[in-house]
């Protein structure tokens, strides 16, 4: 019962629009201040590895092939995260692999740009592989939170049976589609101004959109057993701290 309530939370609609625009977001960070590599687009990054490679630029070849090489890692990470914490445990699958984001993504907004743009470059894109492994249905729905080809196919496949078929239900599946990368590219757009005003601490509200995601995701019943966890806790620090010890 609770691990149907949890798939009905982590598929909401709303929680999967917040993870779009961190995503459009990411990716338009990493392109205009950190050497112009994608965190999402793997296919593009793999060209431009190509290309790099047939030009001789070794340097820039290793930038984006790091890049590919943790987006694999990403997806291997979730993968074995999902394995070790199933969802009847305390802290889901999807809340463990959001708190690995976080811990990931908060470092990152401080690191100056310039010489770790490799590092950060390869950090992000860990992110998103990790996010686009574990979120990855909405309202029972496949999409992908970090990239849009495919959500546009199926958007668009839904308009036809919309239209062929007379049938409402394909019309709203395709507006859950193009809702999502209308998400995506605010998240860009968003990213884009913000970033050229204010530089590139406003990175600060990638995590804080991840922060709510955990929060949207969260069931009556976890809230109840993390309060039971933390009174669990507060008893027995308080008990360590102020009570004598015996001798």
């Amino acid at each position: 019962m609770e691990e149907t309530a949890f798939d009905t939370k982590s598929e909401r609609f709303t929680a999967a629009c917040i993870l779009s625009v961190t995503g459009g977001f990411l990716d338009i960070y990493t392109y205009l201040y950190r050497g112009r590599v994608f965190a999402n687009a793997v296919t593009g990054n793999m060209v431009l590895f190509g290309l790099n490679l047939a030009e001789g630029e070794w340097t820039r070849s290793a930038r984006y092939l790091l890049a590919i090489v943790s987006y694999a890692f990403g997806i291997f990470v979730a993968e074995t995260v999902h394995r070790k914490l199933p969802t009847t445990r305390r802290l889901s699958w999807n809340h463990s692999v959001l708190a690995l984001e976080f811990g990931c993504l908060l470092p990152v907004c401080f690191l100056p740009c310039g010489d770790w743009d490799f590092a950060v470059n390869a950090i992000i894109t860990f992110v998103c592989a990790l996010q686009v492994q574990t979120f990855r249905r909405v309202h029972g729905l496949p999409f992908a939170s970090t990239m849009c080809t495919g959500n546009l196919r199926s958007g668009t496949e839904a308009v036809f049976h919309a239209i062929h078929r007379k049938d409402k239900s394909e019309f709203h599946k395709a507006m859950h589609y193009y809702g999502i990368i209308v998400c995506f590219i605010a998240g860009a757009v968003l990213g884009a101004v913000l970033l050229r005003t204010f530089g590139h601490l406003v990175l600060l509200l990638t995590p804080a959109g991840l922060a709510a995601v955990f929060v949207l995701i969260t069931t009556r019943r976890q809230i109840v057993s993390w309060e039971a966890l933390w009174r669990k806790i507060a008893r027995k620090t308080s008990a360590f701290l102020f009570n004598p010890v015996q001798k």
